[in-house]
């Protein structure tokens, strides 16, 4: 790219300090925090203003969110990055393991196995990503996350690993 490429296109957005979230870890059960994030009690990670998911939902065992693409998210292809998928898929899978999480177990993600099934662009429409816990046992859990397009077609699906530990709050 060079300077002289008009009209220039910008984007701008805030995020508050991820360590308040952090700080909650051990405290909370996931569930109780990720309800506290999706209710406004707690900051939104700032991945999430990053990319602009939102709408996020959570239950036990269960986790959705949106995204509406942008050209922000395209690759040199013109179509929506595989990162930026990825990532969807990641944080779906993710959240639904740590929605069935006690107070005082953390977790981290061991693999993330993606399929791209089809292109997605701004066309696309709201994106729905949900993920799914498939089994969860003492140090590990299995979860798949499925992407949709606004005409439901799947566009991506995902299998994560996902460690579990013990977590002590800080004093």
């Amino acid at each position: 790219m060079t300077q002289t490429q008009e009209p220039a296109r910008s984007r701008t957005f805030s995020w508050s300090d991820p360590a308040e979230n952090a700080a909650q870890l051990g405290r909370r059960s996931g569930l109780d925090l990720l309800r506290a994030m999706i209710a406004g009690e707690l900051a939104a990670p700032p991945v999430m203003h990053l990319l602009g998911m939102s709408r996020m939902t959570a239950e036990e065992g269960r986790v959705a969110v949106e995204l509406v693409p942008q050209e922000f998210h395209y690759n040199p292809l013109g179509s929506v990055h595989g990162g930026v998928i990825s990532t969807l898929l990641d944080t779906a899978a993710g959240c639904a393991v740590h929605t069935t999480l006690p107070v005082g177990v953390g977790y981290t993600s061991l693999d993330l196995n993606v399929k791209f099934l089809r292109p997605v662009t701004v066309d696309s429409g709201t994106l729905r990503c949900e993920g799914t816990v498939l089994q969860r046992g003492r140090r590990t859990a299995l979860a798949e996350a499925r992407l949709t397009d606004a005409r439901d077609r799947l566009v991506a699906h995902a299998t994560s690993t996902c460690l579990l530990f013990p977590v002590t709050p800080e004093p």
